[in-house]
């Protein structure tokens, strides 16, 4: 049996998707798994033991446009799939397993695409099942057969390889970390729009605080897109960090931030994947609910103030920004010093 499964888009929704994931390949031991996303998910899916074949779907390259996705449909056509599971919403999930001719399509019916799919299950509605997203994904699998129940899950894990994490300490080292220092990882950007992120100073102020507290160093993690923030961030800080925004790929995310003691950060991709890898977390949320999203681990404390505004999911806070103007640096510098201690005394 050959199964093709699409996975999500974002980089949090792909480690809240692991569960589903790794349901389906405990459920089919003996089938051929391939995966099919965004080459930058792919990096995170790597080593989790979760897909015979990770395919890359590459918007921005080799499968650019309508001609670009009937290439893929014609190479994923190729492998003769027997079913296609579809964890991502969009139509043009659907189109690629139809046009790959895939027997098999499962997958929510949204985005008017329930004539592509041969089994389209209906979408849970609101109080259905819980409402951390981690069961949206798993739900998929419940309504369509593939298993019992809704497991709980009280932490979803990236397994990082022991060389990974080797190399990610060496080269740590050669970018000016002390060896055996608290590091603080900090991830100040959020791919999914400025209201998520919480103001730099706010950063500035609350890393001087931890840092003069701890003897700790910061270590500034970013995409090149996200370089305006850290440079903000830097400009308050009193001692200077690692700065590896734009620096690294997102491959070498996880055993660079396994590296760390703790982090700090906005409701972000960096943050699902800090978690994930063991560290403490201290989550600013704003625009968002916590409840869906917040990351799965013990070792998480959240810092939110909630005007009757939120949670508003805006992408761009339309006024005056005020769930992030709310949370001032001494809430996180508390959320994070209550988290350092636990691990100084593990």
């Amino acid at each position: 049996m050959k199964i093709l499964i699409r996975a999500t888009n974002w980089i949090g929704d792909a480690i809240m998707a692991l569960p589903a994931l790794r349901a389906v390949r405990e459920k089919f031991a003996q089938a051929e798994i391939g995966i099919v996303a965004r080459p930058y998910v792919l990096d995170i899916y790597r080593d989790q033991g979760i897909a015979d074949e990770l395919i890359a779907y590459d918007l921005a390259g080799e499968h650019r446009g309508i001609a670009g996705r009937e290439k893929l449909a014609v190479q994923l056509r190729v492998q003769k799939f027997d079913t296609a599971l579809l964890l991502q919403n969009a139509f043009d999930a659907a189109w690629l397993a139809w046009r790959a001719k895939i027997p098999e399509r499962i997958g929510y019916a949204r985005d008017g695409r329930g004539l592509l799919l041969t089994e389209a299950i209906p979408a849970p509605r609101v109080g259905e099942i819980p409402a951390h997203e981690k069961f949206y994904y798993l739900e998929l699998l419940r309504r369509a057969g593939l298993i019992d129940s809704l497991q709980e899950v009280s932490w979803i894990e990236l397994k990082v390889p022991d060389e990974k994490r080797r190399r990610a300490e060496e080269f740590l080292l050669a970018s000016g970390a002390r060896k055996g220092t608290t590091r603080i990882a900090v991830g100040a950007g959020a791919a999914y729009g400025s209201a998520k992120c919480w103001p730099p100073d706010r950063f500035a102020e609350t890393l001087n605080r931890l840092t003069d507290a701890n003897d700790a160093e910061v270590i500034l993690f970013g995409t090149a897109g996200e370089a305006p923030v850290s440079t903000s961030i830097l400009a308050g800080l009193k001692k200077k960090p690692i700065d590896l925004t734009g620096k690294t790929p997102i491959s070498d995310l996880p055993a660079l931030l396994s590296r760390c003691k703790l982090f700090i950060g906005n409701d972000s991709g960096a943050m699902h994947v800090a978690a994930a890898v063991g560290l403490p977390v201290v989550a600013v949320f704003g625009p968002t609910d916590p409840n869906g999203t917040v990351p799965v681990t013990p070792k998480c404390t959240v810092v939110q103030q909630k005007p009757y505004c939120s949670p508003c999911f805006l992408r761009r806070c339309p006024t005056d920004h005020r769930c992030m103007e709310a949370v001032t640096p001494k809430m996180v510098e508390a959320a994070a010093q209550d988290q350092l201690a636990v691990v100084t005394s593990v």
